[in-house]
């Protein structure tokens, strides 16, 4: 018994170390500070995935990207989040301020909300018709969380620059 547990121990540690990311949002961040005022945000989202993919050992494999496009689509997520709650801090006050002066605006911040919502079901279906194009194929895994990276990411960046605009 001891023989055995001694055989399958170097196997299970395996994937664990093939499965080992090197991940970092400075690509990203980097490629966004560079910009000038006519570059386009969008242009730098997957640039830390890339890096990643690059850095990572199996990092192109089907599970590396899929881990590295995660990783990215995460920090797309953190910001989009953060970006969101300031944005709809800023529609409360205004809708605040329009009901103290008797305006009959609409809310913007059930325009917000209900905007987030159309968006989160047509970035889920957006995606999922992209998973469909690969067929059941092991690409589909990849491109789908590609898919939530990049729409993720351009839904940041749309919010920040809310954020400038209010």
């Amino acid at each position: 018994m001891r023989l055995k547990a001694l055989i399958f121990l170097p196997f299970m540690a395996m994937p664990a170390m093939a499965q080992e990311m090197v991940f970092s949002a400075a690509a990203t961040e980097s490629c966004l500070a560079a910009l000038d005022e006519t570059g386009d945000p969008k242009s730098c989202i997957g640039s830390s995935a890339n890096a990643c993919m690059e850095a990572t050992p199996g990092g192109w494999s089907t599970v590396g990207m899929g881990g590295c496009l995660e990783q990215e689509r995460l920090y797309w997520d953190a910001r989009l989040n953060a970006a969101y709650k300031a944005v709809r801090a800023g529609a409360k006050s205004v809708d605040a301020e329009m009901r103290e002066i008797g305006a009959s605006a609409p809310s913007q911040a059930e325009a917000l909300l209900a905007m987030q919502r159309a968006w989160i079901a047509y970035r889920d279906a957006s995606c999922d018709y992209e998973r469909s194009l690969w067929g059941g194929g092991t690409g589909g895994g990849p491109a789908t969380v590609s898919c939530h990276m990049y729409l993720t990411g351009e839904q940041a960046l749309y919010l920040e620059a809310q954020l400038v605009v209010n």
